[in-house]
């Protein structure tokens, strides 16, 4: 990627270091042009199109398999499909692979590995190290052309089982039914993009073994495909592998994807749900031209004006000007053959919803007819061409140089289509905006509301399906061995270097040059267990409100500076530490810094401000309380820490409501005084940019900031966790069809203790797609779209915590299940040689790819300090991951969890799962919410 005009042209957008109020004359389209992804392409004379990216950075090589088939091209009565053979494609045996993919993938090291579908295409895509790349070619390879052999009526019927349990737990999730409501009143009958990719639960149940088989003949042939490779490898070397691999695999039908139109409404359609959630919600709905059209770029940048910045339209207007609404968005989702714009806001309790749904109508008709200022386009373009920037960085994964790549040859024959996005993006103005709305924005809309309220009717799957039809096994065709994993480089993991500010502020750094980029992490050492047991919330609160106005910056001039610099400044915090964040291209670092320093230091807790924020803070609370998975992490701290311990209150910390409401601006300015100061502070920082220069951009901002005279905020571990002893309390949630179960106990360690083998261990039973559990429930049962079980990474008790979502029917048995499979591992089937081998290769081999990105490696610097490790800590894992053996990791996963004396909390239908728990014998406790 070429960095110095992209930094260059970020930098002269930029004038001076105050409050900025216009950009400079650089186009954006320049800007644009400064992004770069080399590639060379070659077809095979199979059909297979292929395009090679070579990125030395670091060992590793992004190899990505797309088909052009998705769930729009699914005929009626086989929606699901293209789902439900990605999940065959990706989690099940091939001819010459028989024990399935997954093992190899992870003994080989690999990470990012994943297949998703969507509308238009699917994909299958892993992250591999470079002595790994044939060995990954191999399978592609046998996933492209030897599948159907290996598929069975048992894996059908399995991977159907997890297909569903998915569709479950996204229809179980607070407002999860919308989407279904949106396709089908957007598009009419027979349109290929009314129906969700996941399919109905009537189409998954129907499938047989011949219409997959078929599915696979007419849709995945090599011509079909792109493959793309990104990373340590040349075009010369590909051509080789590829033609060696995949070479042989003869054509397949030429599957050409579904056409569609872009269909208009008669006439405004008005639409009332009703769901399990504590406000009411109204959105807009529009079909608009997708991908390819002269009119996208326009488009979404009318989203993120209306609805996406910070600064946008209805937060100024709806949350913090009116403030009737506790949240906003807007967004494009654009298609190959279409889009869908959509706007929506969430109603602040107690506000008329008829209201604010017509002023939400009032706000769209006068932005479709005057549209955005010269200024919103600018800030919007930056914002999205900062975005593109940083999410290029890696060479794989979900957004990385393989994806754009892979996208633009798959959708529109160019695998350099991205620099026509950028164009675009770079020509967009306030002009081309308004004619876009008023093109398609002005024909009639969904109109979508949920009001709380007792759910529709959910349309299960069938209790049992008819016997299946026989179908006659397929010859396997036998090719030459999988070739073995080669040699791998030893991780060299960037050199860490230190500087202090002059108040003392320690900055840990590393260097990486792969792109124009600076990511900066201020750590106090604070986290939600800072908060007293009589007011947990509020250094949620607190940090919701530094960028909400400073002494000398309002909220929304806060959000306009952050967008014209193309930065994003976050606030958060882990149970531990609490963090100020900020990514910036670097040729804005000083600036960026600037707006910083102010966000951290000078926080203003106007009373408005606060009293609008503490609004939004009770209806996340309220949400969390409606949802399966929040409701079940509000349960569980409290009832192996005991209350009063700082560990024992909800991870996500936004506290009680009723301590919320009583929080005012002296509380605040106290917490503040208290735990954000420098004397608790700590910087890491990963640039482009050298440390000197580093040092001296944060000295200027922090370095004269001095500790306030009030004494630093001190968190209190002394109290012990609350007793042990398996039992089960159940958070009673009507109308779920899936139980959400959590399991957790208190470890005795802590986060500076050694966990190496202990975790190494735990990848046997709990962590990852193999462990023994997910391989039960999910893989072989069915019962599950996944689960796994880990050990938390806090600073002080550690607890381990399992997370098992499963189909309310199956509650009481999964809950059987995970005892039995934790007693026997505990016990007498403890770490085989085989699974020693695949943990111990893993864990080797994925060193190299593991900082491939400057946020991972930022993520390592802090790790490190939390559990004060030395800097070359991962550098040494490699050789210790090598001496364990069965026995070591046996008796440490025996000596830290025991017994396994789980606290067990389940959230689903009481009705339908209390009487699966009480036949477990085990004590159960019937809670509401809290």
């Amino acid at each position: 990627m070429r960095r110095t005009a992209f930094a260059c042209a970020l930098a002269l957008m930029i004038a001076g270091g105050a409050p900025v109020v216009a950009v400079a004359q650089v186009p954006a389209a320049e800007l644009a042009r400064s992004v770069d992804i080399p590639f060379e392409t070659f077809t095979l004379d199979n059909g297979l199109r292929v395009v090679v990216h070579t990125d030395r950075k670091a060992p590793v090589v992004a190899i990505h398999a797309w088909y052009n088939v998705g769930s729009k091209d699914e005929p009626q009565g086989q929606t699901g499909f293209a789902h439900l053979f990605e999940h065959i494609g990706l989690f099940n045996p091939t001819e010459n692979v028989p024990g399935g993919l997954m093992e190899p993938l992870r003994a080989m090291g690999a990470t990012d590995w994943n297949g998703t579908t969507w509308f238009d295409r699917t994909n299958f895509f892993q992250t591999v190290p470079t002595s790994a790349v044939e060995q990954a070619l191999y399978m592609e390879s046998d996933r492209m052309g030897h599948l159907l052999g290996a598929l069975s009526q048992e894996r059908l019927d399995n991977q159907r089982g997890v297909v569903q349990n998915e569709k479950r737990q996204g229809d179980n999730q607070p407002y999860g039914l919308t989407y279904y409501t949106v396709l089908e009143t957007l598009f009419p009958e027979g349109h290929p993009y009314r129906h969700s990719t996941i399919g109905s639960m009537a189409d998954l149940d129907a499938a047989s073994l011949e219409d997959l088989r078929q599915w696979h003949r007419d849709n995945y042939g090599p011509n079909n495909a792109v493959l793309v490779l990104a990373g340590d490898i040349d075009t010369a070397t590909a051509r080789t592998l590829v033609n060696r691999y995949f070479g042989h695999i003869p054509r397949g039908a030429q599957n050409e994807p579904a056409q569609a139109d872009i269909p208009t409404l008669a006439a405004r359609a008005e639409r009332t749900l009703h769901d399990r959630v504590p406000n009411s919600r109204v959105a807009r709905f529009w079909a608009v031209p997708g991908l390819l059209s002269e009119d996208a770029a326009s488009l979404d940048i009318a989203a993120s004006v209306f609805g996406g910045l910070a600064s946008s339209r209805l937060d100024n207007q709806l949350v913090r000007g009116e403030e009737t609404a506790t949240s906003v968005s807007a967004g494009l989702q654009p298609f190959q053959r279409l889009g869908m714009f959509s706007a929506s806001v969430d109603v602040k309790p107690g506000e008329d919803v008829d209201a604010v749904s017509a002023r939400l109508d009032q706000l769209m008709a006068d932005y479709i007819a005057n549209g955005p200022t010269e200024d919103e386009v600018q800030r919007a373009v930056t914002q999205r061409l900062s975005q593109t920037l940083q999410a290029l960085e890696p060479t794989g994964g979900f957004t990385g140089k393989a994806v754009t790549l892979a996208e633009g040859q798959l959708y529109a024959n160019d695998p350099g289509f991205y620099r026509r996005q950028l164009e675009a993006y770079g020509a967009v103005t306030p002009d081309s905006v308004r004619a876009a709305m008023q093109r398609w924005l002005t024909r009639p809309v969904l109109a979508l509301r949920v009001d709380p309220g007792e759910r529709e009717a959910y349309v299960e799957a069938a209790d049992t399906r008819p016997p299946p039809a026989a179908a006659e096994p397929l010859a396997i065709t036998p090719r030459e061995p999988m070739p073995a994993v080669g040699d791998m480089k030893p991780l060299d993991f960037p050199e860490i270097e230190r500087a202090r500010l002059s108040n003392g502020v320690e900055v840990v750094y590393a260097r990486s040059t792969t792109v124009p980029v600076t990511r900066i992490a201020v750590e106090f050492d604070a986290g939600v267990a800072a908060d007293s047991v009589e007011a947990p919330g509020t250094q949620n609160l607190m940090l919701g409100l530094l960028k909400q106005g400073t002494t000398s910056r309002t909220a929304e001039q806060i959000a306009e500076q952050e967008e014209r610099l193309g930065a994003s400044i976050g606030v958060g915090a882990t149970l531990d530490r609490t963090l100020v964040s900020l990514g910036a291209p670097s040729a804005n670092l000083d600036p960026a810094l600037e707006l910083m320093a102010d966000i951290i230091r000078n926080p203003a807790f106007a009373a408005n401000d606060v009293q609008r924020r503490k609004g939004q803070q009770l209806a996340a609370i309220a949400q969390e309380l409606s949802s399966p998975n929040g409701m079940g992490a509000r349960a569980w701290p409290a009832l192996v820490y005991g209350e009063s311990h700082p560990y024992g209150r909800p991870f996500s910390g936004q506290g009680r409501a009723d301590a919320v409401q009583a929080l005012d601006g002296d509380d605040l300015r106290a917490f503040h005084s208290s735990w954000i100061r420098p004397d608790a502070a700590q910087i890491f920082v990963v640039s482009d940019r050298p440390l000197a220069e580093i040092t001296a951009a944060l000295n200027a901002r922090l370095g004269d900031w001095a500790a306030p005279s009030a004494p630093r905020g001190q968190k209190n571990f002394s109290a012990p966790a609350a007793a042990s002893g398996s039992r089960i309390v159940l958070i009673d949630r009507p109308q779920s069809p899936q139980s959400i179960i959590l399991g957790a106990l208190v470890l005795p360690v802590t986060g500076a203790d050694d966990r190496v083998i202990f975790n190494a261990a735990n990848e046997a039973i709990g962590s990852g797609f193999l462990s023994r559990i997910n391989q039960d429930i999910r893989e072989t049962r069915g019962w599950s779209y996944g689960l796994g079980g880990a050990a938390q990474n806090l600073e002080y008790q550690v607890p381990y915590l399992i997370s098992a979502p499963v189909q309310s029917n199956r509650t009481g048995e999964s809950i059987q299940v995970l005892i039995d499979q934790y007693r026997g591992f505990l016990t007498d089937r403890g770490v085989t040689p085989a699974e020693r081998e695949r943990i111990i290769n893993a864990n080797m081999r994925q060193l190299p790819g593991q900082f491939e990105t400057s946020q991972a490696v930022l993520g390592a610097l802090r790790s490190n300090a939390l559990f004060d490790r030395p800097d070359d800590y991962w550098e040494t894992l490699g050789p210790r991951y090598a001496q364990l053996t069965p026995a070591q990791l046996d008796a440490e996963a025996r000596r830290l969890l025991g017994q396994a004396n789980f606290t067990w909390v389940v959230v689903g239908d009481a009705a339908t799962v209390r009487p699966q728990l009480e036949a477990l014998g085990l004590p159960v406790e019937v809670r509401t919410a809290q």
